[in-house]
C-alpha cells in the first residue's frame, strides 16, 4: 500500500500558487500547502481499499425481496480536472438464498469507491460489480446522481445540472417491472 507523499503535494501546491501569480508566503497562504496535502490524503483514501471487503461478512435472513438503501450522500474528485463532484447513490438488490449484507456496508462501498480520482460511471459499476461478486444476489441496481463542479465552475458553467448513471445487474438487466419498482421506491418519500 502506497502512502500519500504530503511533502510532494505541498511542493506542488506551492508551485501552483506561484504559477497563478500568488505569493505562497503571504499570511493567508502560508499553511495552504499543508492543508491541501492533508485534504488530498483524506479525499483519496479509497485508493488502497477494495469495496468488496465490505461484503465479506454476510448474514442469513429469510428475505427474498428487494433491499434498497437510498440517498447515500457521497463526494468524489473528477479525475479529469481534480475538482469535486457530489450527490447521492441509491442501491437496490434482491438477496439470493437469504444472503444479506449489513446496510452500512452499502454506504461504505460507495464511500470507498468514491474516495479516489474517479468517474461517476466507474463508481456506479464498481459498486454493482462488487455486490454481484461477493453477495451473488438475484440482481443489483445502482443509481447515482451527482453535480460536477467541472460543469459548474468551469467550462460550460451550468450550476445545478445533475448527471445520473445507472447500472443493472442480474434480474434488473431484463426485467422492466422490477426496474420500475426500484425507480418508484427511490422517488417515494
Amino acid at each position: 500500500m502506497k502512502e500519500v507523499d504530503h511533502e510532494k503535494i505541498e511542493k506542488a501546491v506551492t508551485m501552483i500558487l506561484e504559477a497563478i501569480g500568488e505569493d505562497p508566503s503571504r499570511e493567508g497562504l502560508i499553511e495552504t500547502p499543508k492543508r491541501v496535502a492533508k485534504m488530498y490524503a483524506e479525499a483519496f483514501e479509497g485508493l488502497n481499499k477494495d469495496p468488496r471487503q465490505y461484503f465479506e461478512t454476510v448474514f442469513h435472513e429469510n428475505h427474498d425481496e428487494v433491499v434498497l438503501v437510498k440517498d447515500i450522500p457521497f463526494h468524489s474528485m473528477c479525475e479529469h480536472h481534480l475538482v469535486p463532484f457530489f450527490g447521492h447513490a441509491h442501491i437496490a438488490y434482491i438477496p439470493r438464498n437469504g444472503v444479506v449484507a449489513g446496510l452500512s456496508k452499502l454506504a461504505r462501498a460507495v464511500e470507498t469507491t468514491a474516495r479516489r480520482p474517479q468517474l461517476q460511471e466507474r463508481i456506479t459499476s464498481t459498486v454493482a460489480n462488487a455486490m454481484m461478486e461477493m453477495l451473488n444476489p438475484i440482481g443489483v441496481y445502482v443509481i447515482i446522481e451527482a453535480e460536477h463542479m467541472c460543469m459548474t465552475m468551469r467550462g460550460i458553467k451550468k450550476p445545478g445540472a445533475k448527471t445520473v448513471t445507472t447500472v443493472a445487474r442480474g434480474v434488473y438487466e431484463h426485467d422492466d417491472v422490477k426496474r420500475a419498482e426500484i425507480l418508484s421506491l427511490i422517488k417515494s418519500v
